[in-house]
């Protein structure tokens, strides 16, 4: 089984298939700096085959290409980081900017 992870920025979200089936997705808002996860879901059918992982790893990857934070509001995306700490570098922290 070969899961295809793309960007479908018109409808505001990460889609897997899996031979051309919508498998699950991942929804997002995409400011300048950072991107929220806010939603992730996958189809009954594909539960327990990995298309999670595989969404949250691809939509973790082209956010930082795209050098983007990442505010993990969604619970999947949240612990799917927290398990892998290599992407914990992409969370969003609240920083604010002083100025003198």
């Amino acid at each position: 089984m070969t899961v295809m992870v793309s960007d479908v920025p018109h409808a505001h979200r990460f889609e897997a298939r899996v031979d051309g089936v919508l498998a699950g997705f991942a929804q997002y808002m995409r400011g300048p700096e950072v991107i929220a996860f806010f939603h992730t879901e996958v189809e009954p059918a594909f539960e327990g085959q990995g298309i999670g992982s595989a969404l949250a790893r691809n939509a973790l990857d082209a956010s930082r290409a795209m050098g983007l934070q990442v505010m993990a509001v969604c619970p999947f995306i949240s612990g799917w980081m927290a398990r892998h700490p290599d992407y914990l570098s992409l969370a969003y922290t609240n920083r604010s900017r002083v100025t003198d």
